[in-house]
């Protein structure tokens, strides 16, 4: 495993093997005027746009790392164990229900300026998926965890995504690989 990842030694002695992806999406982020130009830079902090378990699990992960951790969390969420997890934590949406105080952009956005955190994980479900958010977080000079916001403009899009499949594709096509796989059902051996 070692030698398709990069392996980290951390000062409690143990040791970390990161997959080439998960190194990048920590320690690499793009131009964003130029895609194919990244720049390595480490990540110090890392804010986590969710709540719950999934914020708790990126919480832990950044401790084994050495990265310190941001905590959003919704005036009714105060009392509630992703809070206390992290290293920092600040009140987002103040006013609003929990749902709509964590899809608040603006107010994660200026709390990751005002905490001079470095990247934003997304967590789970809220902002995944939400091209715009990514977008807002590139422009704002802090990095996304997560897909670049033009893949993920063009995975929300069932059209654009199917035809970045194609595109993609080394080999016959999707729809002939589809018939072969379908046909090869039906003549298998027992």
């Amino acid at each position: 495993m070692a030698t398709f990842g990069r392996l980290l030694s951390h000062r409690n002695g143990k040791r970390l093997v990161l997959l080439p992806a998960t190194y990048r999406s920590l320690h690499l982020t793009y131009n964003r005027y130029n895609v194919n130009q990244f720049e390595v830079k480490p990540i110090k902090k890392v804010l986590v746009a969710n709540r719950g378990e999934i914020a708790i699990r990126v919480f832990r992960a950044c401790t084994e790392l050495g990265i310190r951790s941001v905590a959003v969390y919704s005036e009714q969420d105060k009392m509630h164990m992703h809070r206390l997890k992290a290293d920092e934590a600040y009140l987002v949406g103040k006013g609003l229900p929990p749902v709509q105080a964590y899809l608040h952009i603006p107010d994660i956005i200026r709390i990751a300026k005002e905490a001079d955190v470095d990247a934003i994980h997304p967590g789970y479900g809220f902002l995944s998926e939400r091209s715009d958010f990514a977008r807002t977080i590139v422009d704002n000079d802090m990095r996304f965890i997560g897909p670049s916001p033009d893949v993920m403009a063009r995975m929300g899009d069932k059209v654009e995504a199917r035809k970045a499949a194609i595109e993609e594709h080394t080999g016959h096509g999707v729809d002939r690989d589809v018939h072969y796989i379908s046909a090869g059902f039906g003549t298998a051996q027992h």
